[in-house]
């Protein structure tokens, strides 16, 4: 079972999701479990400061060394794994992806520590971390959006977290495209009609249709998602294909 641990000022704003849908479910079946830290209990200042101001001046605040070492001490005592992996929610880290996803949902242990105010002591950077994770270009009040980013889309890989071996393996970005379009009943709403390869029931055709189709979205939507390298001689003529015509048949 995977072992998450959250270091947060606020646990109150992990609770809630945590403890719903597939999150929910994966706990049930004993999948992984979670324990929110609140590092500001672990401060030694008398009034539980956790934060102070930069040496050298500037604007904000900045989160102290002591709280958050000793609160990934405390994580790390439950000796889940000799080397749990430590990870810093922080706009200066690598961009997530599902490969990354894919990277920690192999581990036992993961510990996220949730920074607030203008930023971290360096020291926590250099000697706690393991890494240095952003979900985007863009600034957010503070690292738990983040944490439960990571978190749900680690989850979702677990095996049988989703009830089904196949849906994680074919979700966006999983393969390295953006996912096929998906249709249901009716097959004819108003006039809209569902593509009659995906009725006829032949799976080799309904098969190559969406890797076509995942192909064009990706083309159309994330263009940059593509490489070369990565398709194969058949795909590179759809690709072809779907440049000239626009349109992939039914």
């Amino acid at each position: 079972m995977m072992q998450m641990d959250v270091l947060t000022l606020f646990p109150e704003m992990l609770e809630g999701p945590l403890n719903h849908s597939i999150l929910k479910r994966a706990q049930e079946n004993q999948q992984f479990q979670y324990d929110l830290i609140d590092f500001r209990t672990f401060s030694l200042n008398k009034h539980q400061k956790v934060d102070d101001y930069p040496y050298g001046g500037g604007a904000g605040m900045v989160l102290t060394p002591q709280p958050i070492f000793d609160a990934v001490a405390y994580a790390k005592e439950k000796q889940i794994t000799p080397h749990p992996r430590v990870i810093l929610l922080c706009p200066q880290g690598e961009r997530y992806t599902q490969q990354k996803a894919e990277e920690l949902a192999e581990e036992e242990h993961l510990i996220f520590i949730c920074g607030h105010y203008e930023g971290y002591d360096e020291r926590i950077r250099e000697y706690l971390v393991t890494d240095e994770i952003s979900i985007g270009d863009y600034v957010l009040t503070g690292g738990e959006i983040g944490a439960l980013t990571v978190m749900d889309s680690v989850v979702r890989l677990l095996p049988d977290a989703l009830g089904n071996e196949h849906s994680a393996a074919e979700d966006s970005f999983s393969t390295g495209l953006l996912e096929h379009p998906q249709y249901t009943r009716p097959a004819n709403y108003k006039e809209m009609k569902v593509p009659e390869v995906l009725l006829n029931g032949h799976h080799q055709k309904i098969a190559q249709w969406r890797k076509k189709a995942a192909l064009k979205r990706t083309w159309q939507r994330r263009p940059d998602l593509i490489s070369p390298d990565m398709l194969t001689d058949e795909e590179k003529s759809w690709l072809e294909e779907i440049k000239k015509n626009e349109k992939i048949d039914d």
